[in-house]
């Protein structure tokens, strides 16, 4: 009886309950390309985070509860005791500052190239590929109203993605860069990654821009890529029987 309750006393102590408030929580879903930006960040950099799954299927987003957590009702969100973000980019960050990880780097200029392509993605790219191009043949709530203005919007965003990434390929990438950002992997690889890999969705293929393709496959190759894209890579699986119009 007495070791039972000093067992009891050792797993509720102080000490451990501290630990466990400070543990950071991620409330995500595996499906969101958002959530696995930063899943494949922190599983690739072995940071230690707790996931609280956030059913968007049956509709948890929309909960009361999780809508206090954020008010978009959209994952992922971050949890560090009693703060919260809300946007993968931030939380990103938020995370790679507390535990010093290499991906954000401390050099002033090197990290301000880091932030310069995280936000080409979200403000250029990810805009046009994402909700321009893929969402609407995807997802009913992205279609437009009748069939010429899907069609008309299906070919805007699929112009724009090219115009983007002849950019990324020449440009930001180049013949001689591993990662986006030179020859070290940073943020800005995990969040570009998931969000091209966006394509394999509709059966895009990038053979007119093999720099983006030779990043892609690095980014392919990490131990965690399997792990963290199994969700996305059973849900282009179920699509197989549909046609899209892709890159």
């Amino acid at each position: 009886m007495l070791g039972t309750l000093a067992r009891a006393w050792r797993n509720n102590s102080p000490t451990r309950l501290h630990k466990r408030e400070r543990s950071m929580k991620l409330h995500y879903h595996p499906a969101s390309t958002t959530s696995r930006i930063v899943e494949l960040f922190v599983r690739d950099q072995g940071i230690d985070l707790e996931y609280q799954l956030v059913d968007l299927f049956t509709g948890a987003h929309k909960h009361p509860d999780f809508e206090k957590l954020n008010p978009n009702r959209l994952v992922p969100v971050l949890e560090d005791g009693d703060f919260f973000l809300t946007e993968s980019s931030a939380i990103a960050k938020y995370i790679a500052e507390k535990c010093g990880s290499a991906a954000y780097p401390t050099d002033l200029q090197a990290r301000a190239q880091v932030n310069e392509m995280m936000d080409w993605f979200n403000a250029n790219f990810y805009k046009d590929f994402g909700y321009g191009f893929i969402y609407p043949q995807l997802y009913p709530h992205h279609k437009r109203a009748n069939d010429a203005q899907q069609a008309g919007a299906i070919s805007w965003g699929k112009q724009k993605a090219l115009h983007w990434l002849k950019i990324l390929d020449e440009r930001l990438i180049g013949p001689h860069n591993n990662y986006l950002c030179g020859d070290t992997i940073t943020l800005a690889d995990y969040q570009g990654a998931e969000i091209i890999s966006l394509g394999d969705l509709i059966r895009c293929e990038y053979p007119d821009f093999p720099n983006v393709s030779r990043w892609m496959n690095t980014m392919r190759s990490l131990p965690s890529w399997g792990t963290v894209n199994a969700a996305a890579e059973d849900f282009a699986l179920s699509l197989k029987e549909q046609t899209f119009i892709a890159i």
